[in-house]
């Protein structure tokens, strides 16, 4: 019996297909929308604007202090959330609670970021690891952000770009930086490429990186690596999630980089069923690509790129 539709990802070794289920949940009625007049908007927006300087929920002040204490051991992080937080309920033991339940919360969190980055960057194709600054001259921190932001929405709209990327500060000046893994189709690259000579504080010696003319007359400096073996990408990932995890910080994906793909399985291609509960199917690294009942061909990038995507 074939199962239809599957959502198939790559786990960096093999396919696993994840079948569909029949999810009988009922969708709750939106509440209609009620249209306010002018002096009911700007009431409500002061009455936000007081609410939002003046009190913070538990959730709200339990974020804010664990960013702020993102760097210490677990445990330290618990005492003092613990103590910040007992004024919001009767009893300490419940406030110790509240934290290790929102610090798990966090925990689940990182993992499924992480599972995600990584069923993305298997499935798709990268070739460039970029490191973009900016000088000065040309920018501060606020217009670069938003500047560099657009570009790379230009990019993959005009020139087919994907990228998955994540805003960190670091160096000597603490300098904001983007960093991230993309896929720049072949004529897809504005400017040229030049080597230049440059110094690393980090590992104080000089070293030759390649930049972008158009991102240099643009921003300021840019590092261009090229990703040539499977490896390399994968490090390039770890790189991306060490950052998120040091600094809160939220991946960036372009909205053109899918999860999965769709595809029917054929029970000759299932291998043997995984996870939790069974309910993942090992494909064979051959296994037939389906889509409707119509045959596309044995698994390959070629193939995948003709298949349905989800994320």
């Amino acid at each position: 019996m074939p199962y239809r539709s599957a959502k198939v990802y790559n786990d960096g070794s093999h396919y696993i297909a994840i079948p569909q289920t029949n999810n009988s949940t009922k969708r709750k009625k939106r509440p209609t929308k009620k249209v306010c007049t002018g002096t009911e908007l700007q009431t409500a927006k002061n009455k936000t604007e007081k609410t939002a300087t003046e009190i913070l929920t538990p959730k709200e002040r339990f974020e804010k202090i664990y960013r702020e204490n993102n760097g210490k051991r677990k445990a330290e992080k618990i005492e003092i959330l613990t103590e910040e937080l007992k004024q919001d309920f009767k009893a300490e033991q419940e406030a110790e609670e509240f934290v290790r339940t929102n610090i798990e919360r966090i925990k689940r969190n990182k993992i499924v970021r992480k599972t995600r980055l990584a069923r993305k960057v298997n499935l798709n194709k990268w070739n460039w690891f970029c490191t973009f600054t900016y000088s000065n001259k040309k920018h501060t921190e606020e217009s670069f952000r938003k500047g560099l932001s657009e570009v790379l929405k230009r990019m993959v709209h005009r020139k087919g770009w994907r990228y998955i990327g994540v805003w960190e500060r670091g160096g000597e000046r603490n300098r904001l930086h983007f960093h991230g893994i993309f896929y720049i189709p072949e004529n897809g690259m504005p400017g040229k490429l030049e080597e230049k000579k440059d110094y690393s504080f980090g590992s104080q010696k000089r070293q030759i990186i390649m930049q972008n003319t158009y991102f240099n007359d643009k921003f300021g400096r840019n590092d261009f690596n090229e990703l040539s073996v499977r490896r390399e990408i994968t490090d390039s990932a770890r790189y991306l999630m060490k950052y998120i995890e040091k600094s809160g910080e939220k991946l960036i994906y372009s909205r053109n980089i899918p999860t999965y793909f769709r595809s029917d399985i054929m029970d000759e291609d299932v291998l043997c069923t995984i996870g939790q509960e069974d309910k993942k199917l090992l494909l064979s690294d051959d296994f037939n690509c389906w889509d409707e009942g119509c045959l596309i061909g044995k698994v390959s990038p070629e193939v995948i790129r003709e298949m349905p995507k989800c994320n």
